[in-house]
């Protein structure tokens, strides 16, 4: 039990949050925790970033990492989305998760339906160096950017 002393005719109520709309954010990683699976088999890296910049700035999504699994798949998907993430804030060899905190990156973020309850929720799919993401989502023609503008498209392996 907790004493309060609050009243509720005082305060404007929250009228709560869709997720963010599908896109590429910049973003910071503003938390990290290792937390065990839900059968306790493993543990998972759950990562909290926070929109750094734009219409969503403050706004939180979370990707969670299956370091310890008695899958192996799993251990291999999760060791991979880590090393994007540590190669997108340039911290190559972290001892702790807190070392990639507060450094921006570019996270691509996906609206899914969860499987338990059927709503919407955010997925972070994809990490990347800071970019000139705006904090909202970016649309995509089909073309890039650079196609509609007329300048050559740079091939993706000769982007840094």
């Amino acid at each position: 039990m907790a004493i309060l002393n609050f009243d509720a005719s005082t305060v404007e109520p929250s009228a709560g949050k869709d997720p963010l709309p599908a896109g590429k954010y910049v973003a910071a990683i503003s938390a990290s925790e290792m937390k065990p699976t839900k059968n306790g088999t493993g543990q998972y890296l759950e990562i909290e970033y926070q929109v750094v910049d734009g219409e969503y700035k403050g706004r939180k999504v979370w990707s969670r990492h299956n370091l310890q699994h008695p899958n192996a798949t799993a251990v291999q998907i999760a060791r991979g989305e880590l090393s994007a993430i540590c190669r997108a804030v340039g911290v190559m060899a972290p001892k702790d998760s807190a070392e990639l905190h507060n450094l921006p990156l570019t996270v691509t973020v996906k609206v899914q339906k969860r499987q338990d309850n059927g709503e919407l929720a955010n997925e972070v799919t994809a990490w990347a160096k800071k970019e000139a993401a705006s904090g909202a989502p970016q649309q995509h023609s089909g073309g890039s950017p650079a196609a509609a503008s007329g300048a050559p498209a740079t091939p993706p392996w000769l982007r840094r």
